[in-house]
Order: structure tokens, then C-alpha cells, then sequence
């Protein structure tokens, strides 16, 4: 999946499917999430691979003071990646991160969906007013 918010999206509409129809392949293990850096940070020959802004920010941190060009280039989505970089970031599992999917609790797990994903409005409308104030920053 993308690393921004359109992937997550994507990503919630497909686990979504998942869930819905194919749940059995959820619940013996077969689904992950392949995670693609949103950065990648060049500083002379080295290069860094950022899942996500905390991410880059820690390095950025860990390489201050140490003088010299860096470059921080972000992906808008993996169409952006040339496939050798998409190959070494994604597909390589030596490399790679990947989240499996796994149902925890059936009832909550279902109770979110149906509230998220669900037909009517009211209640994704509803949860999301209620957490609306607590939202620090949003990624559009």
C-alpha cells in the first residue's frame, strides 16, 4: 500500500473486503500489509529508508551536527518508486516490512467495521466527532 493517506484508505477499503468476504484467510494468516517507506534520505553515499515522518524526523535528529548535503526526497505513491527501489523497499524479504492482519476480538472487530464501513452514516459520522477534538494533526 501507498504510505499516505490514500493508501491508507486503499488499504482499509481492501481489509475491509477481506474481512467481509475471504475472512478465513484473515483468521489462518495469509493477509499482511506490505509497508513502502514514505521517505527516502540520502547523506552522501548513505541512504535511509523512512516508513513514515516520525521516522524520518529521528534520523534527520540522529544526523544533526554532522555537516554535509542531505537530500530527503518523499514518495507521493509507489507508482513514483522506480521498480529496482520498489523491488529493495517492498518485495525483498530480506528488507521488507510487513504487517500480518489478525482479528483479536471478533465481536469488537466487527462492531468497527460495521461502524466504519457501514451503510448508515450516523454512526462513523457520531465516532467521528467524538474523536475529532483529539486529533493533533491530520495528514490530507
Amino acid at each position: 500500500m501507498d504510505a499516505d493517506s490514500d493508501g491508507n484508505h486503499i488499504c482499509t477499503l481492501l481489509l475491509t473486503f477481506f474481512y467481509r468476504h475471504l475472512p478465513e484467510l484473515i483468521r489462518q494468516g495469509y493477509v499482511y500489509i506490505a509497508q513502502p517507506p514514505l521517505y527516502r534520505i540520502e547523506a552522501g553515499k548513505e541512504v535511509f529508508w523512512a516508513l513514515d515522518d516520525a521516522a524520518k524526523e529521528r534520523h534527520l535528529a540522529r544526523r544533526n551536527g554532522k555537516g554535509g548535503k542531505v537530500q530527503v526526497t518523499r514518495f507521493k505513491g509507489l507508482g513514483e518508486m522506480n521498480p529496482g527501489t520498489l523491488k529493495k523497499t517492498t518485495l525483498d524479504p530480506a528488507r521488507r516490512t510487513l504487517l500480518r492482519v489478525a482479528i483479536r476480538d471478533e465481536d469488537a472487530t466487527e462492531k468497527a467495521i460495521q461502524t466504519l464501513m457501514g451503510r448508515d452514516v450516523a454512526p462513523r459520522f457520531e465516532f467521528i466527532m467524538e474523536r475529532a477534538p483529539k486529533v493533533d494533526e491530520i495528514d490530507v
